[in-house]
């Protein structure tokens, strides 16, 4: 088990110093991070923690999941490594290739 905590169901009031200073009921928190809209800026509800230490990592898991927070039951579980993402180009048919834009017959 690694030191990195996946937090989610967080309360959209939910800041990085008030993750941080909950975590560090604890034991040594190294980073405290609420992942936020990139467009609105606004947290998506979930966020990262790392712990200094695995055994800081498992005793805040004990405590903290399942745990009220401003009346959200907060998941928390070991951090699982990001998965790539399938796809690209979003157009469905795997690209954006172009093609004859123009009306009529093609002359070559």
């Amino acid at each position: 088990m690694g030191n990195k905590l996946y937090v989610g169901n967080l309360p959209f009031s939910a800041t990085d110093e008030s993750l941080r200073e909950m975590f560090g009921q604890a034991g040594q928190v190294e980073s405290a991070r609420i992942i936020t809209d990139r467009d609105t800026g606004r947290s998506k509800g979930f966020g990262f923690v790392e712990m200094s230490t695995q055994q800081e990592a498992t005793a805040a898991i004990s405590k903290f999941n399942g745990t009220e927070l401003d009346g959200r039951s907060l998941t928390v579980n070991e951090a699982r490594p990001m998965t790539p993402r399938e796809g690209g180009g979003g157009r469905g048919d795997g690209g954006g290739r172009g093609g004859n834009r123009g009306g009529g017959r093609q002359r070559w």
